[in-house]
């Protein structure tokens, strides 16, 4: 038995970890997972029971992946499945800010329960839900990051209450994007928290921005209060910030978002090439995650 599932990366809006409150845009780069489901007949008993493998980096953390499955199987599993393996490939660097676990999370629930022929038994937010159960019990977030996860698996843009893993709002926006991604990783769990917490103020004054449907806005103010608090270089956005109304620290660093017309986006592309890492154009996605 085997099932597949594809989910889309994302963008910040606003940042969780001051006020557990956040938002987050799905764009059109995926991180892809494929789980075959065993029985007993068919694994060696001393071999471990649900296998993780990550494409390309095989000395990752499989822990998530591996977790999801479990999850999923604990749930919604047959009796006479005992074993997996999931393999995830991405188009997204880890440890850069562009969601790659949440997406791995949800790719990996869905496609397990596609694999089962079970993809009814789950509403879609509830898919987001276990994934972000997985990953606070991993260790790989500090906040559950329902924001990203719900984005990921929902597309468009999402602002959620991330104590409660509930969605206060979404709507399918068409935008334009612009990432800049550093050579340099930063993982969610070690971000300074207390730091952040420092700055809920200017959090909350994003949030009620990002309720009023005013995105662009909410993510400048957010890449600058969350520039200085995560002690990444503002630089980047104030170039951006000469073309554009929307620009933004993704996550907690150290990949940047713009959002804009595309000219004025290739403009900020030639602002960001000065510098070492990666720049790529892309578009917003409204699908979110799907079976392939």
């Amino acid at each position: 038995m085997q099932g597949k599932a594809a989910a889309p990366a994302a963008g910040t809006v606003l940042n969780a970890l001051a006020t557990h409150r956040g938002s987050a845009f799905a764009i059109d780069e995926y991180t892809t997972a494929t789980v075959d489901l065993f029985t007993d007949e068919e694994i060696d008993d001393e071999e471990d029971a649900i296998v993780g493998e990550i494409e390309g980096a095989p000395d990752a953390d499989t822990r998530l992946i591996e977790t999801c499955v479990e999850y999923v199987l604990d749930a919604h599993g047959d009796p006479e499945v005992t074993g997996a393996v999931v393999q995830t490939e991405s188009d997204v660097p880890m440890a850069s800010g562009l969601k790659s676990s949440s997406a791995a999370a949800n790719a990996t629930v869905m496609a397990t329960l596609d694999a089962l022929d079970k993809i009814d038994r789950m509403t879609r937010e509830d898919m987001a839900r276990l994934g972000v159960m997985a990953a606070r019990d991993v260790g790989v977030t500090a906040t559950g990051a329902f924001d990203d996860a719900s984005a990921s698996m929902l597309g468009g843009v999402t602002v959620t209450d991330n104590d409660g893993d509930e969605v206060l709002a979404r709507e399918e926006v068409d935008w334009d994007v612009l990432v800049y991604t550093p050579p340099e990783q930063a993982f969610s769990a070690d971000a300074d928290v207390r730091r952040c917490e420092y700055i809920a103020p200017m959090a909350h004054l994003v949030e009620d921005l990002a309720l009023d449907g005013r995105y662009e806005r909410a993510m400048t103010v957010n890449g600058l209060a969350f520039c200085a608090a995560l002690q990444f270089d503002t630089e980047p956005l104030v170039e951006a910030m000469r073309q554009v109304e929307g620009v933004s620290l993704s996550g907690t660093g150290p990949s940047y978002t713009a959002v804009g017309p595309r000219p004025a986006l290739e403009q900020v592309q030639e602002y960001w090439r000065e510098r070492d890492g990666r720049t790529w154009l892309t578009t917003t996605q409204t699908e979110g995650t799907h079976t392939l």
